[in-house]
């Protein structure tokens, strides 16, 4: 990614993809018992990886870009299911969660690391 304008462009899109997602995931869940939300859970994913796909356009890595989807994604659906649904929450589970999120963290800050490097590369090169 180059600028700042790029790289928020990028994460308001990632962001994005992630609440549908999870907005898609949760539906499909709740479509067991309404299936009018069938409609949310097919919008929801088609809008996930457009917006999933901008985000890559705006210049986000794939690594960085899928690994945090995901892994939020993971961290997201399993808290609001305990929440709209009542299923289980287990320490094992909130471990499960502190470490994707710790792993979130490590990838990203790993990618600011590589940049930089690259950007010192490029600025040596000239």
């Amino acid at each position: 990614m180059t600028g700042g304008a790029d790289r928020r462009r990028a994460w308001g899109f990632l962001v994005a993809a992630i609440l549908l997602e999870v907005s898609a995931t949760l539906s499909l869940r709740g479509a067991l018992d309404r299936p009018w939300l069938y409609a949310v859970v097919v919008t929801g994913y088609v809008g996930a990886f457009a917006a999933l796909a901008v985000c890559l356009r705006a210049g986000m890595g794939l690594g960085v870009a899928y690994g945090i989807w995901g892994a939020s994604g993971v961290a997201v659906t399993a808290l609001l299911s305990r929440w709209l649904f009542d299923e289980p929450l287990t320490l094992l589970m909130g471990v499960g969660i502190v470490v994707i999120a710790t792993g979130v963290l490590c990838i990203e800050l790993g990618s600011q690391a590589a940049m930089r490097q690259r950007e010192a590369r490029i600025g040596d090169e000239r």
